[in-house]
C-alpha cells in the first residue's frame, strides 16, 4: 500500500459535507441550520462506509478516496446538471442521461484502477479544491450569521396575552377550534377571473351547512410566513421592518413568531390542547409548543426533500413510484382522515392545520385519482389547479360534515386561505419579481382567498364580506370569551421581493 503519511487525505469528507453546506448557503434565508444536521450526517456515514469498503478491496487508501470524491460529486450534481443543462420538465432525458453519467464515472474508475504511478499531486488538488469549495460557502454562511444577529423579535412581549377572565357561551363548555388553511385557495371571484371556473357550487354547500363566507375577503401578505404570522397573532407584522430594517434578508425572526404565537397562548390559558397538523414546509412542518403534532411520516423535510433532489438517486426511486407527487399524494389523504378523527378527543382542542393543497404539486385529479404524469403533462397549469380544486372541494365537505356530526358539542370552523394562486409572472420567477411591478390584476389574483367561518351559537352580525385573516381571533375571541379586541383594517400587503421580505407597502387599492 503506498504510503499516505506525509499528507493527509481530506477531500471525500469535504465533498461529503459540501452539497449540504451548499444548499444552505443558497437558502440560509429560510431554512434553521439545524434542518442541516441530519443530512450532514447521513452524507458523513455514507462516505465513510464506501472508503472502508473500497480501501479493504482496493488495499489503496488514496485510489479509493478518489474514487469515493468522484462518486460523490456525481451523485450530488447529477440534480443540478439536469435541471440547468436539460430541462426538468423533459423527464425522458433521464433514461439517456443516468447511462452516460454512469458509463462516464465507470471508465474514469477503471483508468484510475490501471494507473500505477503515485496519485500525490492529484490528490492535492482534490483535496485543494475541496477546501475551497467548503471555505467559500463557510464564509457566505458566517457573514450572513454576523450580520443577522440580533434579527429575532425583541423577547415575547409581543405575544403576552392580557386579557383576564374567559366566558365560553351558552352552554358553559369550550368548543373546540378548527383553523384550517388551503394555501393558494383563491376566492369565487378569482376563479371566475382567472380561471374561468365557477364554484358557486361549494359556497352554497358552505352557506347552507351555516358556514358565514367572506366573498371580499384578501390575504393580508402575500406570501405563507407573512400571512400566517399576522393571522396567527392578531396583528400586522409590518412592524418587523422597524425592527429589521427593509435591507434585511433573514426568514427566521417569521418563523419564531410563527411558532410562538398570540392564539394558541391564549387558548393555552383557556386549557385547550394545542394541535398542530405539520407539512413539508419548513416554517410549518411541526410546532414544539403544541401538545401534538401530526405529520406524515413517510415524508421528508423540506430541506432533506430538496437536497435528495439533487441527486442520481431521485429520478432513479421515482420509476418505481416513490415520487413527491406520489407522496404530496398520500399526506393529502392522511391529513384529511387525521383531522376527521380529531373530534374524537374529549377536551378542548386548538387543532392548526396547514393543508398545502390546492397548492402545486398537482396530485388530485376532480375524481380524487392521482394525477398521472401522462394527464399532467397533458393538462394546463390552469387546468391542473381546478381539477384539484374540484376533488379537495368534496374532502372539504366530507370533512366538515363529519366535524359537525361526531363532535360532542358544534365547534368553530374556520376554511382559510393564507394566499391565492400564483400570476403567471410571479410563478416563472418568484424568487426576483418585484411587485413594486405588480398589476391590479396580478394583485387581485394573488390576494383573493376562501375565508369561510362556522361560528355556532352566536351572532354573526360582527363579520362582514370583507373580513381578512388579521381578525380572524379577534373575532372569534370576542364572540366566544370575554376580550374586547378592537377590528383592524383589512388591508393587503406586499413586499418588494424574496430579498426584501420586510420592505412592505399597501397594495390594498391594487386589489379592487
Amino acid at each position: 500500500m503506498e504510503s499516505t503519511k506525509k499528507y493527509h487525505i481530506v477531500h471525500p469528507l469535504l465533498f461529503a459535507i459540501f452539497p449540504v453546506l451548499f444548499l444552505y448557503s443558497q437558502n440560509k434565508e429560510y431554512v434553521p441550520v439545524v434542518e442541516t444536521l441530519l443530512p450532514a450526517a447521513v452524507t458523513v456515514i455514507f462516505m465513510m462506509l464506501l472508503m472502508l469498503i473500497l480501501g479493504l478491496a482496493l488495499r489503496n487508501y488514496e485510489k479509493a478516496a478518489i474514487i469515493v470524491s468522484l462518486f460523490l460529486i456525481l451523485f450530488f450534481s447529477y440534480g443540478h446538471i439536469f435541471r440547468y443543462g436539460w430541462g426538468e420538465l423533459r423527464v425522458v432525458r433521464h433514461r439517456y442521461l443516468i447511462p452516460a453519467s454512469g458509463v462516464l464515472y465507470i471508465c474514469g474508475v477503471c483508468a484510475l484502477l490501471r494507473m500505477r504511478r503515485g496519485l500525490r499531486n492529484f490528490t492535492r488538488f482534490l483535496n485543494f479544491f475541496s477546501i475551497f469549495l467548503v471555505a467559500f460557502s463557510v464564509t457566505d454562511v458566517g457573514i450572513y450569521k454576523i450580520k443577522t444577529i440580533g434579527d429575532l423579535p425583541h423577547g415575547t412581549d409581543r405575544i403576552e396575552v392580557r386579557e383576564k377572565g374567559a366566558r365560553v357561551l351558552n352552554t358553559g363548555k369550550s368548543p373546540d377550534i378548527y383553523y384550517i388553511i388551503f394555501d393558494r385557495y383563491g376566492s369565487s371571484g378569482v376563479m371566475k377571473e382567472y380561471y374561468d371556473y365557477d364554484n358557486s357550487e361549494f359556497i352554497d354547500f358552505l352557506s347552507e351547512t351555516g358556514f358565514y363566507v367572506a366573498s371580499e375577503s384578501k390575504a393580508n401578505y402575500l406570501k405563507t410566513v407573512h400571512s400566517l404570522a399576522s393571522s396567527l397573532n392578531m396583528e400586522y407584522i409590518n412592524y418587523l421592518c422597524d425592527e429589521l430594517g427593509e435591507e434585511c434578508n433573514n426568514w427566521a425572526p417569521l418563523h419564531s413568531i410563527l411558532q410562538d404565537y398570540k392564539v394558541w397562548r391564549f387558548l393555552r390559558s383557556r386549557g385547550y390542547k394545542f394541535v398542530h397538523f405539520g407539512s413539508w414546509y419548513n416554517a410549518t412542518h411541526m410546532n414544539k409548543y403544541a401538545d401534538i403534532n401530526i405529520s406524515y411520516s413517510h415524508a421528508l423535510p423540506e430541506f432533506m426533500s430538496v437536497l435528495y433532489r439533487t441527486t442520481i438517486l431521485a429520478p432513479v426511486i421515482d420509476r418505481f413510484g416513490f415520487n413527491d407527487h406520489q407522496i404530496h399524494y398520500n399526506r393529502v389523504l392522511f391529513k384529511f382522515k387525521k383531522l376527521a378523527d380529531m373530534a374524537r378527543i374529549k377536551e378542548p382542542k386548538f387543532v392548526f392545520a396547514h393543508m398545502l393543497t390546492p397548492h402545486a404539486p398537482y396530485v388530485f385529479d376532480r375524481n380524487g385519482d392521482f394525477l398521472t404524469p401522462e394527464l399532467r403533462r397533458r393538462l394546463s397549469q390552469r387546468e391542473r389547479y381546478i381539477e384539484q380544486i374540484i376533488c379537495i372541494n368534496e374532502m372539504i365537505e366530507e370533512l366538515v360534515e363529519t366535524l359537525l356530526s361526531d363532535s360532542e358539542m358544534p365547534p368553530v370552523i374556520v376554511l382559510q386561505s393564507d394566499e391565492g394562486p400564483l400570476p403567471r409572472r410571479y410563478a416563472r420567477d418568484e424568487l426576483n419579481f418585484n411587485w413594486n411591478t405588480a398589476s391590479e390584476g396580478e394583485c387581485r389574483e394573488k390576494m383573493g382567498i376562501l375565508n369561510a367561518y362556522y361560528l355556532p351559537g352566536v351572532d354573526k352580525a360582527v363579520l362582514y364580506p370583507e373580513i381578512s385573516p388579521v381578525n380572524t381571533f379577534r373575532v372569534i375571541f370576542n364572540l366566544y370569551f370575554d376580550t374586547r379586541h378592537a377590528l383592524l383594517p383589512d388591508r393587503c400587503y406586499a413586499f418588494e421581493d424574496q430579498k426584501h421580505p420586510y420592505k412592505f407597502f399597501d397594495v390594498t387599492d391594487k386589489t379592487k
